[in-house]
């Protein structure tokens, strides 16, 4: 049988586990929401770094866009982007339905993670590339709307018209495009915003 001292001291021991184990779960509790939201902060710096490391882009225009299209290309160039052209299959030009599946084809096979299209209204352009995974398009205009559809959209396909841009202001709109990384600024819904990109990509057709 222990003394009223030993009971003491065993008590006060107890008291010393129960306190060091509550403390190692909160703590454990914190570090382990800590590491989740490394691993997040982690992978969504990965996504972009790629992202941004990528120089390669897709491009593909309609005979409507033909000169829009060259301008932003020798700009790209001028930046150090490998672009690769599909506004033509063996030396003809081809229709907006026929060069956006050829480039939204070459994004499904891994060739490039963006694209930028252009036709007449940058319409027709979007309405193809939006019908498959993997593509998302943003036909903008503004410079504004070029920023938001990344941010907000995570648009990886960006639809340009010749009709409504000229070419110095559609150079500004494609910087833009690049430059903006998903939630961007929008950083206290970034979580409303991947799942309801999800859920986007989750009715695509093909």
């Amino acid at each position: 049988m222990k003394s009223g001292h030993g009971m003491e001291t065993s008590m006060r021991e107890g008291t010393t586990r129960r306190a060091f184990l509550v403390q190692a779960g909160v703590a454990g509790t914190a570090l382990a929401g800590a590491a989740a939201l490394t691993a997040k902060a982690g992978n969504q710096t990965t996504e972009a770094r790629n992202m941004a490391e990528s120089k390669k882009i897709l491009v593909a225009a309609d005979p409507y866009a033909v000169s829009l299209k060259d301008a932003v290309v020798a700009h790209l160039k001028g930046q150090g982007y490998e672009v690769t052209d599909f506004s033509t299959r063996d030396g003809k030009a081809c229709p907006y339905f026929e060069s956006a599946v050829a480039v939204c084809r070459a994004m499904q096979a891994g060739q490039a993670p963006r694209a930028i299209l252009f036709c007449g209204t940058g319409m027709g352009m979007s309405i193809v590339a939006n019908r498959f995974k993997g593509c998302t398009a943003a036909v903008v205009e503004s410079v504004y709307a070029a920023k938001m559809c990344r941010a907000i959209n995570n648009a990886n396909v960006l639809c340009l018209g010749q009709m409504i841009w000229g070419p110095d202001m559609a150079k500004v709109a494609v910087d833009a495009f690049l430059s903006t990384r998903f939630t961007e600024g929008l950083e206290g819904i970034a979580d409303f915003l991947r799942d309801a990109c999800g859920k986007v990509e989750a009715i695509r057709p093909q």
